[in-house]
């Protein structure tokens, strides 16, 4: 038998998928090799290879055929890799991983618990900065207060009330450092309503409108105006009257307290 002869017993094997690993070796290799007529008695056998379960009645392949699919089976049973079971993940990774989160989680609180801390003590620091700047006004107030009052310079002007259940208010007024006015147990304006201090000018204009203020809780009145609209010398009277939140621009009411400037 020629070797030509040989590889074509071997293609209907081959098309058939039952050469065992030496003859399927050597016949691709024969075929790699560039072997028109093997090629073309190939492609034939695959065609009529796929036509048998058409064409062909029911029966039973022959011993040998058999044999040599049997062979194939085991040989590719055989070379197919064994492949391992994924191992489970082990506990202590576990353990891990449960660590890894409570402690991220801690972390993320006890930095929230640090930055609201953080965040009470720059509170505070602003209140206490707040409060030292109203105490440092006040006290700058009162010694302004307390310069106009102790300076022989100061004019004393004394306000009436014009009710006689009204207490009476006592103004200082110094060229240079201002116009102070005091009173004690003073009643809380009414509602919406606030003090308003005007000055009245000699020259019979309209009062000027100057600071507004409330007693505080225990009826003590101060009003200190450090630079007021008109001079001394040129003021008549002092007023106070009850105005709207705001102020107004002239009078709305009767004033409680007048007091001339001599």
């Amino acid at each position: 038998m020629s070797e030509q002869d040989q590889f074509r017993e071997l293609i209907e094997a081959y098309a058939l998928g039952s050469l065992d690993e030496q003859e399927r070796v050597m016949l691709e290799s024969h075929l790699t090799a560039g072997c028109a007529d093997c090629a073309k008695a190939l492609a034939e056998a695959r065609w009529v290879t796929s036509q048998l379960a058409y064409l062909a009645p029911a029966a039973q392949p022959s011993d040998m055929l058999r044999a040599r699919l049997l062979r194939t089976v085991r040989a590719d049973a055989a070379a197919q890799p064994v492949r391992p079971s994924k191992p489970a993940v082990p506990v202590w990774l576990w353990a891990g991983i449960a660590a890894l989160f409570l402690f991220t989680a801690y972390t993320t609180w006890d930095a929230w618990k640090l930055q609201r801390q953080v965040n009470e003590v720059k509170k505070r620091a602003a209140e206490e900065l707040k409060l030292r700047e109203q105490l440092q006004e006040q006290l700058a107030v009162a010694k302004r207060e307390a310069r106009i009052v102790m300076d022989p310079r100061s004019k004393k002007i004394i306000l009436p009330p014009h009710s006689p259940d009204m207490p009476q208010l006592e103004a200082m007024w110094h060229p240079e450092l201002g116009l102070c006015v005091m009173g004690q147990k003073v009643p809380m304006p009414g509602k919406n309503k606030v003090l308003q201090l005007w000055l009245i000018p000699k020259t019979g204009g309209k009062p000027m409108p100057s600071q507004m203020t409330w007693p505080d809780a225990d009826g003590k009145l101060n009003i200190l105006v450090e630079n007021p609209p008109e001079v001394m010398a040129e003021t008549k009277a002092l007023a106070i009257s009850e105005e709207p939140l705001g102020g107004s621009l002239q009078p709305t009411s009767t004033p409680m307290w007048v007091g001339g400037v001599s």
